[in-house]
Parts: C-alpha cells; structure tokens; sequence
C-alpha cells in the first residue's frame, strides 16, 4: 500500500512509481495530481512533431534558462529533462 503523501498529493501509488523511476517530487506530483483529476492529456503530440516556437513557449512555461539559444532538438532534450 502506498504511503500517505498528504493532502497535496491525490494518487499516491502513481507519485511514488514515478519517484522510483526517477522522477522528480514536482513532476510526479504533477502527473499524479493531473491523473486523479482526470485532466492528464493523452493525446498530447510528440515533441518531434511540436514547432520551435511551440517548443519555446513550452520551455519558458516551465521555466528552462537558455532557451533562446537552443535549437530545436536542444529544446526537446531539456523539456523532457525539466523536473
């Protein structure tokens, strides 16, 4: 049985799997919380088939430094590395 990760946290057994995969707090209490809630988006679009503009603005969301200097394969590696 999963461990009691507080109010903060709504599916517990999902948080801690992604924790032992390496995730980190933030990201899988986001993936956890976003399941729960029914709002985790499966039909998302593969980053390859993302512009570099959407990638941008994806970057500066989230809060990647250095983004104006990246291309876009350079991007696709820290959005996947953000967490």
């Amino acid at each position: 049985m999963a461990r009691d990760h507080g109010a903060q946290i709504k599916d517990d057994a999902l948080y801690e799997e992604l924790r032992k995969q390496g995730q980190s707090k933030e990201k899988a209490a986001r993936i956890a919380n976003a399941k729960a809630k029914g709002s985790l988006d499966h039909n998302a679009t593969h980053l390859e088939d993302r512009t570099k503009d959407d990638l941008l603005a994806e970057a500066r969301r989230i809060g990647i430094a250095g983004r104006s200097k990246m291309n876009k394969d350079a991007l696709i590696e820290a959005i996947r590395g953000h967490g």
